[in-house]
């Protein structure tokens, strides 16, 4: 089973993007992000990634798709590949489009790629 733990619900993801992880992990299981203030210190941060450690290793996942804020993400990669969970991240092409002074993109997605 694939834990995915971003801002983007497996239910918002493309066709594309969902039947991939499901080929790959036969089962996608959302854990919502969390919001972290910009003002958190390091040791409330640290504190912060260690629950977020005993929720993932509880639910025990093939792999985690973690993706958000950084220093929170990186923390937490270090410590699931420590004890050997596969730690993933979308990888998607931007497209963008310029129409007079408006500029919009849109990300398709193209793989999963290990941390």
């Amino acid at each position: 089973m694939l834990l995915n733990l971003t801002n983007h619900p497996s239910k918002q993801w493309s066709a594309k993007q969902y039947d991939h992880a499901m080929l790959l992990y036969k089962e996608v299981i959302d854990l919502p992000f969390p919001q972290i203030s910009p003002a958190l210190d390091s040791a409330s941060l640290d504190i912060l990634v260690e629950e977020y450690e005993v929720k993932i290793r509880q639910i025990n996942p093939l792999a985690v798709h973690l993706m958000g804020e950084m220093t929170f993400a990186f923390r937490l990669v270090q410590r699931l590949k420590a004890m050997g969970i596969l730690c993933i991240a979308s990888t998607t092409e931007r497209i963008t489009e310029q129409i007079g002074d408006t500029k919009t993109s849109r990300f398709e997605f193209v793989q999963f790629r290990a941390y």
